[in-house]
């Protein structure tokens, strides 16, 4: 009995079991089959048109006077006054009197070299007197030919002599009276100043170091591979002349504030910095202290570190795509009239840091994919969405010196 349970019961359980299996699967409701879609993927796109760009190349750099002297005294003396305009960051006129030196010694010297030139001159009408005794005192003995000692040449050549040689010490006492005032030698700023009210100067000591504000110059470094944008005087003087001094936008904050002046590239200096192998182009500005300009603009000062956008050469019947837009270096997707992805290999000739202007490789009117997809493949069918692209170009007004946005 025990091995007759142990045998019927396990397979009546697995039997019951397996009968209500049976019936929960004919009782189940059927399985629907959906068909198998595939996802299109969304891509941004814009349509490209030839246009005429200006090339342009950034670079930086510091304002440095394009004019600065060192003034010093030409004759010794006292200093008996000093210009309240002598001070660190003090603007001069031109011929204002920066430090006058005691001239009374100098007075006297132009009194003594007056004294000289009368008696020099008193001594040649002596001499030319006497001359003309001799003479007619020769005639009347009527002895030949008189000799040039007689006529007394020598005599009236070394009063001449002396004569010249008295103006030459007046003029000089005179020009040495002048000396004693330091003049500026054109409109400029004061750097630094060397002396004071009292001290004693003698021959060739510094006054003053000052420097001109009607021009600033800006140093830019220029690496090879962007001169090709632009339109620089490198060769010859007869070159410097032909060529157009190139314009230049200078950028740079002060108080908080960002500010702008025009200026040209005039030249580039005649050698490579063998360190950093790039060539400086010398940019200049016209009134930078903005004297009689925009009162509320900062002056371009001496030392500020400026961002500087040097306008080259101009590129026509070419297209400027953003520069996310460019994969590899030299190549573009394109959407084809199918909605497919295509790449496309173009030729820049041009880089900046949000765009890029392609002369090759593209056709007015075509869309220019914006992808962002992980993966994409040539022939990929996308679903493209027109963008706007836009642009905010700046144009400089170089007569207010201004920039003003479009």
């Amino acid at each position: 009995m025990k091995l007759l349970l142990k045998i019927v019961l396990p397979l009546g359980v697995v039997a019951v079991g397996g009968f209500i299996s049976y019936q929960m699967i004919l009782s189940r409701p059927p399985v629907k089959i959906r068909e198998r879609t595939i996802q299109i993927p969304t891509i941004n796109y814009f349509e490209v048109q030839p246009e005429s760009y200006q090339l342009s190349v950034k670079t930086q750099g510091t304002v440095v006077p394009k004019t600065e002297t060192v003034l010093s005294a030409e004759v010794s003396g006292k200093i008996i006054y000093v210009s309240p305009s002598l001070v660190s960051g003090g603007f001069v006129e031109t011929k204002e009197v920066l430090v006058r030196l005691d001239p009374r010694d100098y007075e006297l010297y132009v009194i003594k070299a007056n004294s000289a030139v009368v008696q020099a001159e008193l001594n040649l009408i002596k001499e030319e007197a006497e001359a003309k005794i001799a003479l007619k005192e020769w005639e009347k003995l009527g002895n030949g030919v008189s000799t040039p000692l007689l006529r007394r040449e020598p005599q009236i050549a070394q009063a001449k002599s002396a004569l010249e040689s008295a103006k030459a010490n007046l003029d000089q006492a005179k020009l040495n009276l002048l000396r004693t005032e330091i003049r500026s030698p054109f409109i400029g700023r004061v750097r630094s100043k060397h002396v004071d009210l009292g001290q004693f100067v003698s021959i060739a000591t510094p006054v003053s170091t000052i420097y001109a504000v009607d021009y600033a110059e800006i140093r830019l470094p220029l690496p090879d591979n962007e001169l090709a944008y632009l339109t620089l005087p490198l060769g010859l003087p007869s070159d410097h002349r032909k060529i157009t001094k190139p314009k230049v936008v200078i950028r740079a904050y002060f108080a908080g504030s960002e500010h702008f002046w025009v200026g040209r590239i005039v030249r580039t200096e005649g050698e490579i910095d063998p360190n950093t192998r790039v060539i400086h182009a010398i940019a200049e500005v016209k009134n930078p202290y903005g004297i009689d300009k925009t009162p509320e603009r900062p002056p371009l000062a001496i030392g500020m570190f400026v961002e500087a956008e040097i306008m080259g050469r101009w590129v026509y019947d070419a297209f400027r795509v953003p520069r996310n837009s460019i994969r590899d270096s030299n190549q573009i997707l394109v959407v084809d009239k199918e909605n497919r992805i295509r790449f496309r290999e173009i030729e820049l000739v041009w880089s900046g840091e949000k765009s890029v202007i392609i002369k090759k490789g593209l056709s007015s009117g075509e869309r220019v994919a914006l992808v962002s997809l992980e993966s994409v493949f040539d022939g990929m069918k996308v679903h493209p969405v027109a963008i706007i692209k836009k642009e905010n170009p700046d144009k400089v007004d170089e007569e207010s010196n201004s920039l003003v946005l479009q």
